[in-house]
């Protein structure tokens, strides 16, 4: 282990065991679990790794459902230590963070500038932004705010051999890409400066692929964002890494757009006879311009019910399925009348619009 050169590093059965899995089914115990203080230390990770022929795994908080998060050679874990919110500007409303940072903790970083990162999944409170930055979560209020591909401006990433690339976006918003002129020490290079050349002419080899097959649906998620480096696309390398699984670099650093919450927001909850009908139902429901929605069923309520009693679910229209939709906006009156249009449009069986923040919240 001391081979890696990282500081904190462990190949204890109890930690492998840990390491082996994460919210999936699957199970592969790795050889090492590393701990990196710094991006240095993640430098010498990825040049120890490459000298042993070891894969690589970075790894936020494990909630990945696909086996994302684990792998057979060494797991990076960088939510221990590299978690740090390095900033929050609230004139340009940007946040420079760390990959291990919670996207909670960011959020409560951002709330006393009345700013908050706009993609909101699930399980903000566990959730890192490294992690959201590898799988391009997204959440409710992406219909609002974008998926985190859409939300960060900035990344400071380490490629295999050890060297680091900056990507972001000049005055004019025209992507930019630099890698450090030369590998560090120590390395042969191979990655090397010409990196950036290498990818122009890979994409080059298919333009029309790239176009025509990449990018066609909203939430393009599977697989490499490689249309983003079309020419007309300005070869952007921040949005063609976000969503890449960590699988063409580590990033140390991430520079993030941050947004302001509307001033009025109502809950329209949405019955219907079953689940399928609900996301039959969901196109008509954009129609409304809703900043977030959401469904669940019959089942998960009574999870709910079962484990902590009838009490924890707040009362919910006729249905065994509800869309939980957001209508928001600064003018309340506007926001009044798109919300009961919206509950009077029949798409259900039931329909409730929630005036109480405190219900809505519970909801």
């Amino acid at each position: 282990m001391r081979r890696l050169g990282v500081a904190e590093v462990s190949d204890d059965a109890a930690v492998l065991g840990a390491y082996s899995s994460d919210a999936s089914l699957y199970r592969v115990p790795p050889a090492a679990v590393a701990f990196p203080r710094t991006p240095d230390d993640v430098r010498r990770a990825l040049l120890a790794a490459r000298e042993l022929g070891l894969p690589l795994t970075t790894r936020g908080a494990g909630t990945s459902v696909a086996g994302n998060a684990i792998g057979s050679g060494l797991v990076l874990d960088l939510s221990r230590h590299l978690d740090r919110v390095i900033s929050v500007d609230p004139g340009t409303a940007t946040a420079v963070v760390q990959p291990g940072v919670v996207q909670a903790d960011l959020q409560r970083a951002a709330a006393p500038y009345g700013l908050r990162f706009g993609p909101d999944p699930s399980t903000s409170s566990r959730c890192t932004i490294g992690g959201m930055i590898g799988n391009d979560a997204c959440g409710a209020r992406s219909l609002a705010h974008g998926r985190t591909s859409h939300n960060v401006l900035g990344l400071r990433a380490l490629l295999a051999d050890g060297s680091e690339l900056l990507t972001g976006y000049d005055a004019e918003g025209r992507p930019t890409a630099t890698l450090s002129p030369a590998a560090p020490a120590g390395t042969d290079g191979s990655g090397g400066a010409d990196v950036l050349e290498r990818l122009r002419a890979l994409v080059a080899t298919d333009l029309a692929t790239l176009r025509t097959s990449f990018g066609t649906f909203g939430r393009h998620v599977s697989g490499l964002a490689l249309h983003h480096l079309l020419p007309e696309n300005g070869f952007d390398l921040t949005r063609a890494l976000v969503g890449s699984e960590g699988t063409l670099a580590v990033v140390t650093e991430a520079t993030l757009r941050l947004v302001r919450d509307p001033a009025e927001r109502l809950l329209v909850v949405l019955g219907f006879d079953d689940f399928p009908a609900a996301g039959y139902a969901a196109p008509a429901v954009l129609e409304h311009a809703p900043s977030a929605c959401e469904g669940l069923d019959r089942r998960i309520v009574d999870v709910i019910v079962e484990r902590k009693g009838a009490h924890a679910v707040p009362p919910l229209p006729a249905g065994q399925a509800w869309l939980f939709t957001e209508i928001s906006g600064e003018d309340a009156a506007e926001v009044r009348d798109r919300a009961e249009r919206l509950a009077a449009a029949g798409l259900g069986v039931s329909a409730l619009v929630v005036d109480d923040p405190a219900a809505a919240a519970a909801l």
